[in-house]
Order: C-alpha cells, then sequence, then structure tokens
C-alpha cells in the first residue's frame, strides 16, 4: 500500500505538472469549458464502460450525490476555472497560484466537524512551500509583467473548490464500485461544463476544421493521461492517504509545468526558478517526513 501511494504520487507530480502546458496548446484553437467538457466526459464514459464490464452494479439515486458534488467542485469549478484563466495568464502562474490548494485544505481542516489543527513539520511544510511560491511569483521572477488580477482570482477560487471538494471525496461513504463512483464523478463534471460551455456561447464559435493538430493531441492527452490516469488516481489516493499527503502535488506541478515550458515552450528559467523549486521539494519532503510519523 504505501509503494502504491508513492506511485500514485509521482504520477500526480509528473501527469498533472505537464497537462498546464497541454491545456495552453489545447486552447490555441479549442473553447476552455468545451475542451475541460469534452476532456472529462469522454473520459468518464470509457472509465464507465471499464467499470461495467468489470461487474460494476446498477447506478442508484444516492450515487448521484456525491457524483454531482464532487463534479461540480473539482471539476466545473476547479479544473474549469484553470482553463478559463489560462486565456488571461500564463499555464506556469496557474500551476503557481495552484500551490495554494494546500493551504486551503489546511484551513478546511480546522474547522468542524474534523478540528484537525496542523502541527510541526507538516506546517511548515505548508509555510515553506508557500514561501517557494512566492519566490516564483516575485517581479523579478515574472520580468515585472503586470499579473491580470481577474485571471488570477479565478485560479484562487479553483484552488478553493479543489481543496473543498477533494474533502468532500473523503468523507463520502465509499460506492460499492470505486471506479464506476470516479467515472460518474468525471461523466457529472464534464455534462456541467459542456453545459456552461452552450450557455455562454462556445459551441457557436468552435469548427472542429480549425483546431489545429497540436489542439486535438493536447485534448487527447488530457482524457487520457490528464483524466483516465491522473484523475482516477487521485481519487483513489484521497481514499487511501490524507488530504495533506496527497496535496503536496501542487506545491510539485510548478516545478514540473516550469521545466516543460523550458523544454517544450522555449521558457525562460532563472536562477530564482531554480531556488524556489529547492524550496518547493524541501517543502513535500516535509509534509511527507510529517505525516510518515503521524505529526499532521
Amino acid at each position: 500500500m504505501k509503494r502504491g501511494v508513492v506511485l500514485g504520487l509521482l504520477v500526480l507530480y509528473v501527469v498533472w505538472g505537464s497537462t498546464y502546458l497541454a491545456i495552453r496548446f489545447g486552447l490555441e484553437s479549442i473553447p476552455p469549458f468545451l475542451m475541460s467538457g469534452l476532456r472529462y466526459f469522454v473520459a468518464g464514459a470509457i472509465l464507465f464502460a471499464a467499470a461495467k464490464r468489470m461487474g460494476a452494479p446498477r447506478i442508484e439515486a444516492r450515487d448521484l450525490v456525491p457524483a454531482f458534488t464532487c463534479g461540480a467542485l473539482l471539476l466545473l469549478c476547479g479544473n474549469g476555472g484553470v482553463v478559463w484563466a489560462e486565456q488571461r495568464i500564463s499555464s506556469g502562474l496557474a500551476a503557481l497560484l495552484i500551490a495554494t490548494e494546500p493551504l486551503f485544505i489546511v484551513l478546511l481542516q480546522a474547522l468542524p466537524p474534523e478540528r484537525h489543527v496542523p502541527r510541526g513539520r507538516a506546517l511548515f511544510g505548508v509555510a515553506l512551500g508557500l514561501l517557494g511560491v512566492a519566490l516564483l511569483l516575485s517581479p523579478a521572477r515574472l520580468g515585472g509583467e503586470r499579473v491580470d488580477l481577474l485571471g488570477a482570482a479565478v485560479v484562487l477560487f479553483a484552488a478553493f473548490t479543489w481543496a473543498l471538494g477533494s474533502l468532500f471525496a473523503r468523507r463520502f461513504t465509499p460506492a460499492r464500485s470505486p471506479l464506476q463512483a470516479t467515472a460518474l464523478q468525471m461523466l457529472a463534471g464534464g455534462a456541467l461544463l459542456l453545459a456552461l460551455s452552450t450557455a455562454v456561447g462556445e459551441w457557436a464559435r468552435f469548427s472542429p476544421a480549425h483546431v489545429s493538430a497540436r489542439s486535438w493531441a493536447a485534448l487527447l492527452y488530457l482524457m487520457v493521461f490528464g483524466s483516465l490516469l491522473g484523475f482516477t488516481v487521485y481519487v483513489w489516493l484521497l481514499r487511501t492517504a490524507s488530504p495533506n499527503l496527497v496535496s503536496t502535488y501542487a506545491f510539485v506541478n510548478p516545478v514540473v509545468a516550469m521545466f516543460l515550458g523550458w523544454l517544450l515552450a522555449a521558457e525562460p528559467v532563472s536562477l530564482r526558478t531554480l531556488l524556489a523549486a529547492a524550496v518547493i521539494v524541501g517543502a513535500v519532503v516535509l509534509m511527507t517526513q510529517a505525516e510518515a510519523s503521524g505529526r499532521t
């Protein structure tokens, strides 16, 4: 089980870190909510079919409440907010702002009914991680350019709703088929995103013939790796490990996003970025050690 948790975290660290660049490529010719809706609805349908082939039971009304609650918080508000904001801010900055999610996890867990107040290395790890994010967000790192406040605010709201949805997903009674429950969350979230896409008129300005090959490839990557693999692993980890430990992916994803931006999109990486990356990785180590020793 411990090896499975480590492997699952590595998947989130690398795969979800790469999705920010994939989202950027997809947005070149696909509207934001339509792209996210297609990503999760198609992935959810594939996963649902797989669950049924493995003998998943019939869906009941009680299965729909957690599906739509988590789908709305995690996918509609969480992922949908990030994708929309990447029209106004860079993919790297979006990844950095999402790194505030562990802070929201800690604050929400300190409230009733959990009243789980962090201590020691876990609390210091959160502070250290946020310090690393602050280094990356400094004007020197961004070349002095002005950050779009609306885009940044939407990503921070997305981080909060993702944290809240993660805690809800953990507290809901596990379904008879966890795989089917995950598929239902993706189907519900995808349907809500597609409904929002229709409401804001994205379909009217979308033409498959005008979508670039890079955007199609990005959408396929998001479906297979970001959703089918990444989201399924994430939901499993929420049932297996603590939210504080699982949320450490938000500290590592910016490092991965920055590296891939440098490697594949010729984005510069400064000494400040490397220093911040070291601070962030150190924070993940502290939080992981605190979780292992029980001092969270």
